[in-house]
């Protein structure tokens, strides 16, 4: 029997609504194996641990500061160093330029498309999918559902084999979903041109440092499997 790899997608987002008064919006995903996962689990918990922290703690971008620094930007070397983990991100710069009556969209349906776009680059024919979100709010069942159905249509996965799962998890329960928060934090921070944190800094400096000047800002190339980011551009909206 054939074997098709499956992997693990831990999903994030950053500012997605639309009325909440920050131009810039972001979405990202970690991709792991599913084989690989505990193992990169563990890693992280030992980190943790090796930085005086509990490996309850739960890593997030609104808790980076100096005191945790040093732990913060292990967590970057860990995430560059596995070979099993690639980010894959989505920002769009300004959504005060977004024209949805134009494209006869709701924000929401829009929402939706941009998922896509984002998580497209990732998806391969021969591999099976189970994508994690991140526990947002109470509505998040009827738009974890809405998801996957967009998801699994619009690859033309009408049995869903290809997307196995679209499921919300909490944040605190997965060290994969925390290192896609605080990825995403940093494509936000770097995109909004802050320099409000010494620390948040910091990490955005050691990605640029490790990556390139303009892995943050930039689209990448196509052959950027990493670290790879599309800025999106209202001119884009038709796609």
């Amino acid at each position: 029997m054939t074997h098709i790899p499956l992997y693990n997608v831990y999903c994030d987002e950053s500012c997605h609504l639309e009325h909440d008064g920050v131009p810039v919006m972001a979405w990202g995903a970690i991709t792991c194996p599913k084989s690989a996962v505990r193992n990169v689990a563990e890693k992280i918990r030992t980190l943790k641990m090796s930085h005086g922290l509990s490996t309850k703690f739960e890593a997030k971008w609104t808790k980076i500061s100096p005191a945790k620094l040093s732990f913060y930007l292990g967590l970057i070397d860990l995430f560059l160093s596995e070979d099993c983990l690639n980010f894959r991100g989505l920002v769009v710069p300004d959504k005060q330029v977004l024209d949805h009556s134009r494209f006869d969209q709701s924000h929401n349906d829009w929402y939706y498309k941009m998922y896509f776009v984002m998580l497209r680059h990732i998806f391969c024919a021969q591999h099976r999918y189970c994508i994690y979100l991140d526990i947002k709010d109470t509505c998040g069942g009827p738009k974890t559902r809405k998801l996957h159905e967009v998801l699994a249509n619009t690859l033309h996965d009408f049995n869903q084999q290809t997307i196995q799962r679209v499921q919300q998890i909490r944040s605190h329960e997965s060290e994969l979903l925390q290192i896609t928060d605080i990825l995403i934090g940093a494509l936000t921070y770097a995109n909004r041109g802050l320099k409000t944190s010494q620390a948040k800094s910091a990490i955005v400096t050691k990605i640029q440092t490790r990556l390139g000047t303009n892995a943050l800002n930039c689209t990448s190339s196509f052959s950027a499997t990493k670290f790879n980011i599309l800025v999106w551009r209202a001119r884009e909206m038709a796609e």
